[in-house]
């Protein structure tokens, strides 16, 4: 028993360590099948579906699109139908009351007039030998003159109800149809202001997606710094923690002083507080990224540049500095936008000016009503075509159309100056980016000699340190600065590839088809 107990826990030991080792393989596989390795490209495709400004202007393109086909619909005849109902309190009435129409007779040479037998007047005759009727005072007179002198045997009774129209209830409608003839250039101008609109709003999608692209390449690329600076900082730290445990045992026998002990110690915390920063820094640049990709912040990804070991970036290649001017600044969105802009304000100056010319339509249409307005206002419905040209000119509205197209072209040169200025500007960020390009490539030569430098002299350190001829405060001024050259290093092979980037932006080619890998 006394055996077997020591035995028994042994085959304990050996069981459960067996079990840890078993379950943090799978821990292990599992946190690596979980994790997503995502290469730049892969992260510019995923920004370009997440993001919400991409989204807003292809939105704005289908608007855009939807505003070119009505424009189209301008050269079409409109048609509309209208109906209505109208309830009217009281008729209408021609008469204000019932008329007595004195009768007379057709004479022969087809006038109205009237004979002695229609009327109470007497007659006389007179000089000239005709005859004429008198009057109350027994004097005679003309009767076409003074027809209010003739006193009338017959009249015709016309009570005021014959002439009431029954209007309570009017129903009406109908269908008019208008053709534009001429307008003065109106419709075409506003095809080419609704044309134009839509290719700013893709010149914009194109410099969304380019901007979109830049910012990716910039997270990605401070992701793939903070990763290399963060397997720097542990080297480092574990090579003060090989002098560390060195000088202790230096210090043992007596050959190293407590004092370098305390320095090396000292520098091995603030190693350890910089390793914990970048670490921060690295997971606060990974979760920038992720919001410029459109993923949760809860997805576990690697990127595919963060394997390769930090010699392997050393592989850069510059961009050619050697550039058409004139093509490079054509290329840029801005200046396409603002060329697409100057074409709106000339459309604009002519859709003003088109305003002084007159507008000719060809108009149609069938109207109906109830009461029957051609037959008596009778209770039916009853309707008739009609056709004509409309012409509208304009003689006069105290300047304003002047005014108008004063300022239309007024911002057709403002537009032009705008022009000018951006394509001097977008020569100077062009001529500023070769300058960088080449300046970052130099200094990635001198890192990596510097890098080279610093090895040798480490190495050189840790030999003469081991063979107790060179001191400890030499050994931690060899890792300082190899630890400096390996960090001026990193950052310019980072900045040469921003440098590429940039100057792909610079001259209007970043995007898909032209990388900066």
């Amino acid at each position: 028993m006394i055996l077997a107990l020591p035995l028994h826990k042994f085959f304990i030991e050996v069981m459960m360590k067996r079990y840890y080792v078993i379950l943090s393989l799978l821990l292990t596989f599992s946190t690596v099948e979980a994790q997503q390795i995502l290469s730049l490209e892969d992260c510019r495709k995923l920004a370009v579906e997440n993001n919400k400004e991409l989204m807003i202007s292809e939105e704005k393109i289908n608007a855009a699109k939807s505003l070119e086909k009505a424009a189209i619909t301008q050269y079409f005849p409109s048609i509309s139908a209208r109906g209505g109902y109208l309830y009217n309190s009281k008729n209408l009435s021609l008469l204000s009351s019932s008329q007595f129409l004195p009768v007379g007779t057709q004479m022969s040479n087809g006038s109205f007039g009237f004979t002695p037998d229609q009327i109470y007047n007497e007659w006389t005759m007179l000089p000239s030998g005709g005859v004429a009727p008198l009057d109350a005072d027994g004097k005679p007179f003309d009767p076409s003159a003074n027809p209010e002198k003739i006193m009338w045997k017959n009249y015709a009774y016309i009570p005021k109800e014959a002439f009431e129209f029954d209007i309570h209830h009017i129903f009406f409608g109908g269908v008019s149809a208008q053709m534009p003839i001429y307008l003065g250039g109106k419709i075409r101008e506003l095809n080419k202001l609704a044309k134009t609109n839509l290719e700013i709003a893709e010149n914009r999608l194109d410099a969304n997606k380019s901007e979109t692209i830049y910012k990716i390449d910039e997270a990605y690329w401070r992701v793939i710094s903070l990763s290399a600076k963060k397997t720097l900082a542990e080297n480092y730290v574990q090579l003060l923690q090989k002098l560390d445990s060195d000088l202790q045992q230096s210090i043992a026998v007596g050959v190293s002083t407590v004092a370098d002990g305390l320095t090396v110690k000292v520098k091995l915390n603030e190693a350890e507080m910089t390793l914990s920063q970048v670490e921060n820094g690295l997971q606060l640049s990974k979760m920038a990224l992720v919001q410029l990709c459109g993923l949760g912040y809860d997805v576990s990804f690697t990127l595919a540049d963060e394997q390769n070991e930090i010699t392997e970036l050393k592989d850069v290649v510059g961009e050619s500095t050697d550039i058409n001017m004139d093509e490079a600044i054509a290329n840029r969105s801005e200046v396409q936008g603002l060329e697409l802009v100057s074409s709106l304000a000339r459309s604009n100056e002519k859709l003003q000016l088109s305003r002084f010319m007159p507008s000719v339509a060809a108009v149609g249409g069938y109207n109906l009503s109830n009461p029957n307005m051609f037959n008596g206002f009778d209770r039916s419905f009853a309707g008739m075509w009609s056709v004509g040209v409309a012409v509208d000119i304009p003689i006069c509205h105290w300047g304003e159309r002047f005014h108008t197209l004063s300022a239309a072209r007024s911002e057709k040169k403002i537009v032009q100056y705008q022009l000018d200025e951006a394509r001097e500007k977008i020569e100077l960020q062009i001529t500023q980016a070769k300058f960088k390009i080449d300046e970052a490539q130099k200094r990635l030569l001198v890192t990596m000699k510097n890098t080279e430098k610093a090895e040798e002299n480490l190495h050189h350190a840790n030999v003469g340190f081991e063979a107790g001829v060179i001191p400890t405060s030499n050994v931690l001024e060899a890792q300082t600065a190899w630890l400096k050259a390996k960090a001026e290093n990193i950052d310019a092979q980072i900045d040469v590839k921003l440098c590429n980037v940039y100057l792909l932006k610079a001259t209007g080619r970043l995007n898909y088809e032209n990388t900066a890998e």
